[in-house]
């Protein structure tokens, strides 16, 4: 029997995940067909993780931008109530009026956001 930490090193360690969106294999594309002959089936895509030991990416779990939406559409609330938002933020910040001193824009003002620390 093989050693338990290393089959454990093989499945921590991979360099692919599977598409996270639970619809990815019921869409009607040759990339997720897999299987021979008559036996054929639609597959969840391989994604290969290009950077494990970075800061994930959204990319390292889903094959495209509709599997993600998908995932997205129907684990909403699911997701929002993990870290819910009962009252709004607010940032404390400065706002300066300049007025342009030369160029096409002279004379015209435009106004500057700088936040200000609350240390």
């Amino acid at each position: 029997m093989p050693n338990v930490l290393v089959q454990l090193e093989r499945f921590v360690m991979s360099n692919y995940n599977w598409c996270h969106n639970p619809n990815c294999h019921k869409v009607e594309t040759q990339s997720r067909v897999r299987g021979s002959g008559p036996n054929k089936v639609l597959r969840t895509r391989k994604i290969k993780v290009n950077y494990p030991n970075e800061h994930p990416n959204v990319w390292d779990y889903f094959c495209n931008q509709s599997c993600l939406f998908g995932f997205i559409n129907h684990f909403l609330n699911e997701m929002v109530n993990i870290n819910p938002v009962r009252k709004p933020s607010e940032t404390p910040v400065k706002i300066t009026t300049h007025t342009f001193d030369m160029g096409y824009r002279q004379g015209q003002t435009y106004k500057t956001i700088k936040v200000v620390d609350n240390d």
